[in-house]
């Protein structure tokens, strides 16, 4: 495999191309708003300057990086010459199936067609091509190019030469893969989203407060971060979503989503992407906080 098409230019999009293209594969990114485009490329720059700064990589290496990236506004043309399609749009299952029926006409057909779905079923993908025995599940952690897991979810029908093509080239990634089945959530959030909708739900019922929630996680149970914290950065509509996936899924009520986070979500209160969620990201509490900082 030497062509990767990355499609979505947004935080796992343009890690996952960042991640790809320093590992020597040609990545076509691929997102249909110029402005998404542009800003997933500066993005990736910066954070191969803080890899620089930090003596991670050589600044030949920043330069070959951001050499093996392309960017496409027009999905045909990104992904006409691609092995490897790896899709990391909104999760939202309209919008995933309608990009796998345009990938199944357009890419040649020994390509294979990887979701970063977090939960939409990859059976479900799948029965939406021509190709189900290509369709796999390829959930890399954010931020991509530091976190080393990759979920590889199989779908009904992948097979298991796709599945060994998708481990291996994990590997090829310094990644460390793992092999699960498509059910709702697949493991990495059939465990983590009910911790995060329980910390919700204790600070909803009022027995403690945000912090004090997290502090109890971060300090009594070793996690890097407090679960709010987390939820938070993974985007409360993203949570959302997830659990409602889940709770569709398996029709089980421990996985209803908690009242306080479908109110926050729908006052778009969404976390560090829109500046507020659990914690306050404003621009004001930044300058704030680095105020504080000085004047101690």
């Amino acid at each position: 495999m030497k062509n990767i098409a990355v499609i979505g230019a947004g935080t796992m999009g343009n890690g996952i191309a960042h991640t790809f293209a320093q590992c020597g594969f040609k990545v076509q990114l691929i997102d249909i708003n110029e402005v998404s485009l542009k800003k997933g490329l500066d993005t990736i720059t910066r954070n191969l300057d803080r890899m620089v700064a930090k003596e991670k990589i050589s600044e030949a290496d920043k330069t070959q990086t951001l050499a093996n990236i392309s960017s496409f506004t027009n999905l045909e043309e990104g992904v006409k010459t691609a092995d490897l399609v790896v899709e990391a749009a909104t999760e939202n299952i309209d919008l995933k199936l309608n990009i796998f029926r345009q990938l199944d006409t357009t890419c040649p057909g020994n390509t294979i067609l990887a979701t970063n779905t977090s939960s939409i079923s990859i059976t479900q993908i799948a029965a939406a091509t021509s190709r189900p025995d290509k369709i796999i599940g390829m959930h890399f952690m954010n931020p991509v190019p530091i976190m080393k897991l990759v979920e590889v979810i199989r779908g009904y029908s992948t097979s298991n030469e796709v599945t060994k093509i998708v481990m291996d080239l994990s590997k090829t990634l310094g990644k460390i893969p793992v092999e699960v089945n498509d059910y709702p959530g697949f493991v990495a959030n059939r465990i983590l989203m009910p911790m995060l909708n329980e910390s919700i739900e204790t600070l909803y019922n009022g027995v403690a407060g945000v912090e004090e929630i997290d502090t109890v996680m971060k300090l009594g149970m070793a996690h890097p971060m407090g679960p709010l914290q987390l939820a938070d950065f993974i985007g409360l509509d993203v949570c959302l979503s997830i659990l409602n996936v889940m709770y569709d899924g398996f029709k089980n009520p421990k996985y209803a989503p908690c009242p306080l986070l479908v109110n926050m979500v729908r006052a778009g209160k969404l976390g560090v992407k829109s500046g507020e969620g659990f914690y306050d990201y404003s621009e004001s509490k930044k300058a704030e906080k680095v105020s504080g900082q000085f004047l101690k």
